[in-house]
Order: structure tokens, then C-alpha cells, then sequence
């Protein structure tokens, strides 16, 4: 999303004095720490040469996935100034959400889900719009320039521009680390028709680590500095629309949205500074739900209790089928149940991972007394196929 602060009546404003553009930097820093932003840095729209061919290169290569938004706008998404020609400063911003315990601990509770860390307070592209908005109209009206501001959905590429102005590095796993934020922060960015003072690049730092790409479950990086979103666990469970290949279920293990490993195991994460804002913090309800109650999920109780949360934008069907995945990981016979009432879901997603969960949890003989009564009526072919397969003991193989 983008918002224009103030309109110009030319094309560009006049250059701001060194001198004037150096005390407006200044103010810049002071009004954005004390909004709650963590860092910032400034670079300009050409600093990111390399972006067309890279992207391009992840774009040919299919490993965007599903993602038809990353081919549809890769012109724009790889040049800032095609996005917005009369931009001269590029100002990107950081916001810690560095939670206050172990990130991973939910991994070893199979009867929970474990949602992702930043999905567990309030929807970010809100807490940080506000933020980013009071920061832009400040600074037009102190400026007399033209203001954009993006957060996340627009087609800007936010960790290359965030690196180019030094506020971090993209690491092997290619997300974003700063040497004072780790892995835990989101970025905001800032466009305006001012020329303002720049910062240098920042350098890697990951060295030989290969922490991020050892602890990934489903392999999802061919190399360092490369990943195949087709493979990523956070891709399959939050972007990917349709089943999840059989191949990646059991990697999944309890993890219904999103997956933090390979941001856990960066080492860098020891300097991360804690959140500070209560509205990105995980909320009790979100931080480790029971899997059973979550398999109850109707589209209503599903839009409640997400509600203000980014993982209402799943929808409630593919939410629920990340939960069936889930549960059939459990070992928990008594989740059994939870998924036998899914076999007549609305959803044929949610119904093929229900018959999955049943085929590893249910002993055989229940289970082929639930094929006949589920079975025959069955006319979703991917649900069908599930049902063939858990009657010929193939849950949990490659399909």
C-alpha cells in the first residue's frame, strides 16, 4: 500500500542546501525514534542496480511459486524510480518485534500450533502504516516536499534498498539482519522528491554461518542468498492456495502459519532489541493455541479471533488446513477426533488434509469404516486421491 502526503505542482522541488538538507536529517532521526521506529537509513531510488536481474532470475526459475503479484509487477518492483519517477531520497525504516522468550519452544508442544512470531500481535501493515504516515505528513509539511510511504504491499523491495542504506545485510537465508536488530524487525519505507543526506551500504557479515540454511525442514534454499518459496514453509502455509504436496507435510510438524527457524538460528539475534510496542506483542490467545479448539473454526469464530491479525488474510479454509496437517503430525490419538469432524467440511482443502491426519492417527480399521461412509460421496478428486492413499498405508509419502 501507498499513500501521496502532499501533491506537487511540478514535477520535482527544488534541491534542498547541504547544509539545510543535513539539520533536516537530523529532525528526521529525532521525529522517527520518537514515533517508535528503531532505525533508519537513506539511500536513493538507482541504488539497487543488481535488483532486475535478480529477481528476474527467481522469476524464470519458477521459485516464486504461486506469487503471479512478483511477475506481474517486476518491472516496477525492481526499479523505485519506475514507481515513482520524481522520488530523489529513499528512507527506510526499522521496527523491532524481537520476542521476550524462546521462538521455537512451540515446536516441542505437538497438541499447539505455533503461529509465527509477528503474526502473533496486532496486523504490522497497521501498526506500522500510522506510524509511517505521521512521520511523512511531519515531514512534508516541515519539508515542503512530496511524501510516499509503502509498508509491505506495494511493489517495493525493501531488504536490497534496506541494505543499500546500511540498515542491514541480506543473509544466506535472504532475509534481512541488522547488527543491532538481528532477524526480528519489519521495514516501512519512505519515498520523497527531497535529496537528502545517504547512508553507506552495509556490508555482509554472515561469514562461514550457515546456521539458517542447516536448521530449514523442508531445504528450501538450493544456496546460500537463494530461496525456492516452493519449498519455504512460510510460503506453503500463509501464500500457497491449494493442497500442500505430501512431500512437505510431515517438515511441517505444528506450525499453522509462517515458520521462524531460519530466523531463530541467526546468531546476530543476540543484540536483537525487544519489541517495545504492546501492540505487536504476541497475544495469549495467539501464542500457543490448541489444536483442537482451532480445528473448531468456523469462518466466524476464525474472523474473531483473528481479527487485527495478519493471518485472517489465510482464510479460514487454508488456516484450517494447516491445522489438519498439524494434527495428523501430532501422534495424539485423541486429535483423532478433531479431524474426523472435518471429513465433511465445506472445504475440500480442509477435507483432504483431514482424511491425511486420520490415515496417521486412526487405526486402520476406523479408519477404513470412516472410507465408506465418507468415500463414496466424496467429489473432489484431490480428496478422493487422499482417501486411495490412506487406505493403502501411503500417508505421509511423497504424492
Amino acid at each position: 500500500m501507498s499513500t501521496l502526503i502532499s501533491e506537487a505542482p511540478t514535477p520535482t522541488r527544488a534541491p534542498v542546501e547541504p547544509r539545510k538538507a543535513a539539520t533536516l536529517r537530523a529532525e528526521l532521526d529525532a521525529r522517527a525514534k520518537t514515533l517508535g521506529f528503531d532505525r533508519l537509513a537513506i539511500t536513493t531510488p538507482d541504488a539497487i542496480p543488481d535488483a532486475p536481474r535478480r529477481l528476474r532470475r527467481f522469476i524464470e526459475a519458477g521459485r516464486h511459486g504461486s506469487m503471479d503479484w512478483l511477475a506481474a509487477n517486476a518491472d516496477r518492483r525492481a526499479s523505485p524510480s519506475a514507481l515513482w519517477p520524481q522520488a530523489r531520497s529513499v528512507v527506510m525504516l526499522g521496527v523491532s518485534y524481537a520476542p521476550d522468550d524462546d521462538p521455537l519452544a512451540n515446536l516441542h508442544r505437538p497438541e499447539r500450533g505455533n503461529i509465527s512470531i509477528y503474526a502473533r500481535g496486532d496486523d504490522y501493515h497497521d501498526v506500522i502504516k500510522g506510524r509511517l504516515k505521521q512521520l511523512a505528513g511531519w515531514f512534508a509539511t516541515r519539508s515542503g516536499n512530496d511524501v510516499k510511504v509503502f509498508i509491505d504491499t506495494a511493489p517495493v523491495m525493501e531488504k536490497p534498498l534496506a541494505q543499500a542504506a546500511g540498515l542491514g545485510w541480506q543473509g544466506k537465508h535472504t532475509n534481512l539482519v541488522s547488527r543491532e536488530l538481528g532477524s526480528w524487525f519489519f521495514l516501512g519505507a519512505m519515498f520523497t522528491t527531497a535529496r537528502l543526506p545517504i547512508d553507506e551500504p552495509e556490508v555482509d557479515h554472515c561469514g562461514s554461518c550457515r546456521a539458517c540454511l542447516d536448521v530449514c525442514p523442508t531445504d528450501a534454499f538450493p544456496a546460500p542468498y537463494r530461496l525456492d518459496a516452493r519449498r519455504c514453509i512460510s510460503y506453503l502455509t500463509i501464500e500457497h492456495k491449494g493442497h500442500i504436496d505430501a512431500q512437505f507435510r510431515t517438515a511441517i510438524g505444528n506450525r499453522i502459519y509462517g515458520c521462524d527457524d531460519c530466523l531463530a538460528a541467526c546468531p546476530w539475534n543476540k543484540f536483537a532489541q525487544k519489541a517495545h510496542d504492546a501492540r505487536l506483542a504476541a497475544r495469549p490467545e495467539l501464542t500457543a493455541p490448541a489444536l483442537a479448539e482451532l480445528a473448531e473454526l468456523d469462518d466466524t469464530g476464525f474472523r474473531a479471533l483473528f481479527r487485527k491479525s495478519p493471518v485472517k488474510r489465510t482464510g479460514r479454509d487454508r488456516f484450517v488446513r494447516n491445522v489438519m496437517i498439524a494434527i495428523g503430525n501430532s501422534g495424539d490419538a485423541a486429535l483423532a477426533a478433531s479431524a474426523q469432524r472435518r471429513l465433511d467440511d465445506s472445504s475440500p482443502l480442509v477435507r483432504a488434509m483431514a482424511v491425511w491426519a486420520l490415515a496417521r492417527l486412526a487405526p486402520p480399521d476406523a479408519l477404513r469404516a470412516l472410507a465408506k461412509r465418507h468415500r463414496g460421496h466424496e467429489t473432489d478428486t484431490a480428496v478422493i486421491g487422499e482417501w486411495d492413499r490412506a487406505l493403502a498405508g501411503e500417508a505421509g509419502t511423497t504424492a
